[in-house]
């Protein structure tokens, strides 16, 4: 599968603007079409505080979501024309209840790109969304951190390899990338039930799509797995991560695996998610 159709969540500038960063940089390493979403999110008031709100303060909180597509809307404009892309820009709004609105398009994507949870400071409507898209959209999610700055997305791409049905997924969504990398490693940590030699098997198999990768087993104590792998990352340069996504809907109490969420919570680089 070829990376031709991305989708891009832009919420505001401050929650947006590396995500954009990072969708442009892969449209253009892959000549995709991108769209920038926004979503028009339920303000949320409860029926009985709405009841009892002034018509004029609900027009105040209307029109501060028309602001905030608006500006969605001028910094996903102003992105793309800086980065020679307009012309494979589209631009869309849809309403609705954030995960459900961006699962919908996301199914007509081949991958799409988030910004990362943030404990503050984030509007609270989009909260959880990386972990809600993963789990409902049937699409691969890439989500990028706050702090990330433009520069090249993987090139360096470290694999977390436990054997598992979600990360045998995540692998093959990433092969677009895969083929692209000048760098691979496959990260496995204590892993059960996949061989004598844990990692081997896949390295085989990327071998053959003539993908060449290197392999570590970590040996880490005293640390997650979440932490070892990060630090992984970190200790070869690794601009990418692609990992398997745990959990199970929101509608059952959705909860993640630990490793993913300790993940989501502490990214440094991208990450490529599949569930």
């Amino acid at each position: 599968m070829a990376l031709k159709d991305l989708l891009v969540h832009v919420v505001n500038e401050a929650d947006s603007g590396a995500t954009i960063d990072a969708a442009l940089t892969l449209a253009e390493a892959h000549d995709a079409h991108l769209v920038g979403l926004a979503i028009a999110a339920p303000l949320d008031i409860p029926a009985y505080a709405e009841a009892h709100l002034p018509e004029a303060m609900i027009d105040i909180l209307q029109e501060r979501e028309e602001t905030r597509l608006a500006s969605a809307k001028a910094l996903f404009d102003s992105k793309a024309k800086h980065a020679g892309r307009e012309d494979r820009a589209e631009w869309r709004v849809d309403a609705g209840v954030p995960y459900q609105a961006l699962s919908l398009h996301a199914r007509y994507s081949d991958l799409s790109i988030v910004p990362q949870n943030k404990p503050e400071g984030q509007d609270y409507r989009f909260a959880e969304l990386a972990e809600d898209l993963l789990v409902s959209s049937g699409r691969p999610v890439l989500v990028v951190p706050s702090g990330w700055k433009k520069q090249a997305l993987g090139g360096s791409i470290i694999i977390a390899w436990n054997g598992s049905r979600e990360a045998a997924r995540a692998l093959a969504d990433a092969m677009p990338l895969l083929e692209k990398a000048k760098k691979v490693e496959i990260f496995t940590a204590a892993p059960q039930d996949i061989g004598d030699l844990p990692g081997a098997d896949i390295a085989a198999h990327l071998a053959h799509h003539k993908i060449h990768v290197q392999v570590h087993q970590s040996v880490a104590t005293g640390i997650s797995v979440g932490d070892a792998l990060l630090n992984r990352a970190a200790d070869v340069g690794a601009d990418l991560i692609v990992m398997g996504g745990y959990g199970r809907s929101r509608f059952r109490e959705f909860v993640l695996g630990g490793v993913t969420r300790h993940i989501l919570e502490h990214l440094t680089v991208p990450a490529l998610m599949s569930h």
